[in-house]
């Protein structure tokens, strides 16, 4: 019972923290590109010192097949990451994560293409309705007052969204490793990809940041990515599939209400409501599932 009240503390400070992401964006005065590999930096190098630390070992020689597979699903990481950060720019930070939040229900839709399984009644409920939901969040952008501004932010919010769906979708063709293990070699994957990325485009700026920015950074680097992946991967094994998912939805709760209550963005009633039909319906199919 310890164990998994333990366990389940985790991964709900996990998706706490997850949660708390958008809010710091907003203060590191950098592109996009350079916050997505500074935070990939910053992630590997802790988690590779906890892993050295736990006495954890990652055998290259045994990834085989599983390779290129960790090499691209980082490559999608940093670019869903890129993407993310363009959508906090954007749109408000309760809409860039409800549209990002639409990854579960991307997944939805792809794993009967890609596994030849015929989707139940409930999944084509959920899947129509959740994109009811999506609908209802993209036709009321204008009503924010940023017009074409704040559709660009749904539109990145759903590009990233379609890039996370990708690296669920290729972590269950990776077996040859898993965890925080998985973890870092996409991390490293990521870095390989963005830093030329950034190089060719914006260039570093980390000087122009000031100590905000610098504090910023360094705990979206360290605590959002470092510390609530060590959380998130050292308690899952100790509870349910089903737990993690519906523990899960406590991450764009949060955000969204850290949007509305702390930086005072507008959020109208048809994004509330496609809002709760994305998390309620993904939240239903969830418990169907499990």
């Amino acid at each position: 019972m310890s164990k998994f009240f333990h366990a389940r503390a985790a991964v709900c400070t996990a998706m706490v923290i997850w949660g708390t992401l958008g809010i710091f964006t907003r203060n590191i005065a950098v592109t996009s590109g350079e916050l997505a590999l500074y935070r990939a930096v910053l992630a590997t190098v802790m988690l590779l010192g906890y892993l050295l630390l736990s006495g954890q070992r990652i055998r290259l020689k045994s990834l085989g097949k599983d390779l290129p597979l960790l090499l691209f699903s980082g490559a999608a990481m940093g670019v869903n990451w890129i993407l993310l950060f363009e959508a906090y720019r954007y749109t408000t930070i309760s809409v860039a994560t409800l549209s990002y939040y639409f990854a579960p229900v991307i997944v939805m839709a792809v794993c009967p293409l890609l596994f030849r399984e015929k989707p139940s009644r409930t999944q084509l409920i959920c899947f129509l309705m959740s994109t009811c939901g999506l609908v209802l969040i993209t036709v009321s952008g204008g009503a924010l007052g940023g017009g074409s501004r704040d559709s660009l932010g749904i539109l990145f919010g759903l590009g990233a969204a379609s890039l996370y769906a990708t690296v669920i979708l290729l972590n269950k063709f990776i077996t040859r490793v898993a965890g925080l293990q998985r973890t870092v070699l996409q991390f490293v994957a990521a870095i390989i990809v963005l830093t030329p990325y950034v190089l060719l485009t914006s260039g570093f700026h980390l000087q122009q940041l000031d100590g905000l920015g610098w504090v910023c950074l360094l705990v979206l680097g360290l605590v959002h990515t470092g510390i609530a992946y060590v959380l998130y991967f050292s308690s899952i094994k100790d509870l349910s599939g089903q737990t993690v998912a519906m523990l899960s939805y406590i991450d764009p709760l949060v955000a969204v209400l850290i949007s509305v209550t702390v930086l005072g963005e507008s959020m109208t009633l048809m994004q509330a409501m496609g809002g709760l039909l994305i998390l309620g319906f993904t939240f239903w199919n969830e418990r169907q599932s499990a």
